[in-house]
């Protein structure tokens, strides 16, 4: 079956190192809490707030091994009140997984966008 996992982390502040940091730790814990690994994933889909600009969260995949793996990284939109310095993550992957059982990952900052979901 192909399951989304859904996920989330705030940086401190714009820099190369503070994104890269972020989104690895980001997607380590979600391959993690879903007993994932690298060649179950389809492709993942990256967003940042307009206030993260140094780098693309793509390149940190890239550093822990998912370069064969389709990576796409976009804008979201301006949107007064919304959360800043935000990393945004869809993952597909392959999975029996059920769907309802699925842990999707909300880290740092980014908890209060999903307090419905355990830490």
């Amino acid at each position: 079956m192909i399951r989304a996992i859904r996920g989330a982390t705030t940086c401190d502040f714009d820099s190369p190192e503070q994104i890269n940091d972020a989104t690895v730790e980001l997607l380590q814990t979600i391959l993690e809490r879903n007993a994932l690994e690298h060649d179950d994933i389809i492709s993942i889909l990256f967003t940042t707030t307009t206030d993260l600009t140094s780098t693309f969260p793509a390149a940190a995949a890239r550093t822990i091994g998912m370069g064969d793996i389709p990576l796409m990284c976009a804008s979201e939109i301006a949107v007064p009140g919304s959360m800043p310095l935000c990393v945004r993550v869809m993952l597909h992957v392959y999975s029996d997984t059920e769907k309802n059982a699925i842990r999707h990952v909300y880290l740092k900052k980014a908890q209060s966008l999903r307090d419905d979901l355990p830490s």
